[in-house]
């Protein structure tokens, strides 16, 4: 399944880059950076798990805001990109 990643993490406080710098490399960890704070992942059920308990660990639920949307399992055909950065095949191989 795909999912959309999106996240807002307060970095007026101290600890909030540390908090911002976590979810993005968990992020990283399972998908591509398609926008600064959002995310596309290819992921099976379990490391959805895995995925949403991590990020739940790291950041702060009174300070920052973290959306998950489950896409299915789309067809990238489906996906409409405008503009700059080159759409992203979730299917084709990943090297980081």
């Amino acid at each position: 399944m795909i999912v959309l990643i999106t996240y807002d993490v307060c970095t007026s406080e101290e600890d909030g880059a540390g908090r911002l710098r976590r979810v993005a490399r968990i992020c990283l960890n399972y998908g591509i950076r398609v926008q600064k704070s959002v995310f596309e992942c290819k992921v099976t059920p379990s490391q959805r798990v895995v995925l949403e308990d991590s990020l739940r660990k790291v950041i702060d639920p009174e300070k920052d805001s973290i959306r998950i949307y489950d896409l299915g399992d789309i067809p990238a055909n489906r996906i409409i990109h405008m503009g700059t950065c080159r759409p992203i095949d979730l299917e084709g191989t990943l090297i980081f």
